[in-house]
């Protein structure tokens, strides 16, 4: 799945991008979903899941879209109470089931380091 910042700000840099792998990871583990590939460029998200069967993707990815948000605006806003969501991500994601593709996803994933000019920085 692929998910952008608001306004596809370059947002997803330093202290925000390191804050936001453990989120990510801590927001599938309450799902219990597993992160298989990750990568986190300037202006977008990358993240190829495994999702249960009892869980929807829209409901997944609906759920870590907005308890990272929340988490992102106490966290660096500052704020620690009544929040009615946060605003950080665009509307919408892009996805795509895999299967016997895996391994193509997750090379694609892996192979976005080669093609952003940081080096390793964004994997989680």
């Amino acid at each position: 799945m692929v998910f952008i910042p608001k306004g596809r700000k370059k947002e997803l840099y330093g202290k925000v991008r390191e804050y936001l792998k453990r989120v990510f990871h801590e927001l599938a583990r309450q799902r219990n979903c597993e992160i298989i590939e990750g990568y986190m460029s300037g202006d977008h998200v990358h993240m190829c899941l495994a999702i249960p069967p009892k869980y929807s993707v829209s409901e997944v990815v609906g759920y870590l879209k907005g308890k990272s948000a929340i988490a992102i605006a106490r966290q660096f806003d500052g704020r620690q109470r009544n929040f009615s969501g946060e605003s950080f991500w665009a509307r919408g994601y892009a996805v795509s089931t895999v299967g016997f593709e895996l391994d193509k996803i997750r090379d694609y994933i892996r192979h976005q380091e080669g093609q952003e000019q940081e080096e390793d920085e964004g994997r989680f």
